[in-house]
């Protein structure tokens, strides 16, 4: 189920100041986030966010495509190494 419209998008409040510093200071360095539940925001577009997946902080340069999706869904946690039933049935 979605959040309701009147509540408005869901963004942690250290993200805004850090993007706001970010802006203000001019310079184009990575912003590590832990906030994977957290929406892209319009005032986000141009800045490169560290997204952590439980492991290591992926890298997401936020476009305009991204308004409203949640951070989390650009870093992925779980490594896809193929199914394994596909595997088998090449070899053979």
């Amino acid at each position: 189920m979605s959040r309701s419209v009147w509540k408005g998008p869901f963004v942690d409040g250290y993200m805004l100041k850090k993007a706001e510093a970010s802006r203000a200071s001019g310079r184009n360095d990575i912003i590590k986030i832990w906030s994977r539940r957290s929406t892209v925001l319009p005032q986000f577009v141009g800045l490169t966010f560290g997204v952590y997946n439980g492991r290591k902080f992926i890298p997401v340069l936020v476009t305009e495509d991204m308004i409203g999706h949640k951070f989390g869904e650009f870093s992925p946690t779980r490594t896809f190494y193929g199914h394994a039933a596909d595997k088998r049935s090449r070899r053979g």
